[in-house]
C-alpha cells in the first residue's frame, strides 16, 4: 500500500530546514540544493513542492510570519489597554530564543527584500499587517478616552511602529547592549506619553 503523505507537514519540515539555514549561515545559503540536504530530502522530492529558492523562501517567512499571529492571537488579553498593548508588542519582541531565532530570520529576509521583488511584496504586506494593527491599538485609546488629549492617532501609530521595529533591529544585531527587561522598560516609556495621566 502506498506512503501517505501529509503534503501541507511536508511543506512545513522544507520551511523549518529553510529556518534553520537563514539563520545559521544567511539568507543566500537557502539554494534549492542546501534546503533539501538540510530537510533529509532528495532534490526532486524538493522540487514536488517548490520550484524554485523565492518559492521557498516565502512559504517559510508566511510560516514565521504565521506563528507570530498564532502567538498573538492565543495571548490572554486582559482588556487592560496598556497591558494589552505591551503583551502584544512583547510577541514580537526577540525576548526569549524563540523570538530571537524569528528576529534573525526576520532581518535576513527584510535585507533580501530590498532586490527581491516576491520577497518585498511580502514583506510590504507583513509591514502593512502590523501598521495596521497599532493603528487600531491607538484608535481604541482615542475611543475609550484614554490617549493622552490632542495626539494624532496615525502619527502616533507610525511612532509605535517604528519603536517596536526599531527595537527589534538593536536587540536582534545588538542583544548584548539590552536586557529583555530594558527593551520593554522603552516600550513602556514611550506608552506613558500616549495615554492621559490619571
Amino acid at each position: 500500500m502506498p506512503k501517505i503523505v501529509d503534503h501541507e507537514k511536508r511543506k512545513q519540515h522544507i520551511a523549518e530546514a529553510v529556518l534553520r539555514l537563514v539563520r545559521r549561515e544567511g539568507i543566500e545559503s537557502a539554494s534549492v540544493r542546501r534546503v533539501a540536504e538540510e530537510a533529509g530530502l532528495t532534490l526532486g522530492a524538493l522540487r514536488h513542492y517548490f520550484d524554485a529558492q523565492h518559492d521557498l523562501l516565502a512559504y517559510a517567512m508566511r510560516l514565521l510570519i504565521g506563528r507570530v499571529r498564532a502567538r498573538i492571537d492565543a495571548l490572554p488579553l486582559t482588556g487592560h489597554a496598556r497591558t494589552d498593548i505591551e503583551l502584544i508588542i512583547a510577541q514580537l519582541a526577540p525576548l526569549d530564543e524563540e523570538r530571537l531565532a524569528e528576529s534573525e530570520v526576520w532581518l535576513a529576509f527584510a535585507g533580501k527584500a530590498v532586490s527581491d521583488p516576491a520577497i518585498r511584496a511580502l514583506s510590504h504586506e507583513v509591514h502593512e499587517a502590523l501598521y495596521e494593527g497599532f493603528k487600531r491599538m491607538i484608535a481604541d485609546l482615542c475611543e475609550q478616552g484614554l490617549a493622552r488629549p490632542g495626539i494624532d492617532p496615525e502619527l502616533e501609530a507610525r511612532r509605535l511602529h517604528a519603536l517596536a521595529d526599531g527595537l527589534v533591529v538593536h536587540y536582534t544585531t545588538y542583544a548584548e547592549h539590552l536586557e529583555p527587561a530594558g527593551l520593554m522598560r522603552i516600550v513602556s516609556a514611550h506608552l506613558d506619553g500616549l495615554f492621559k495621566a490619571e
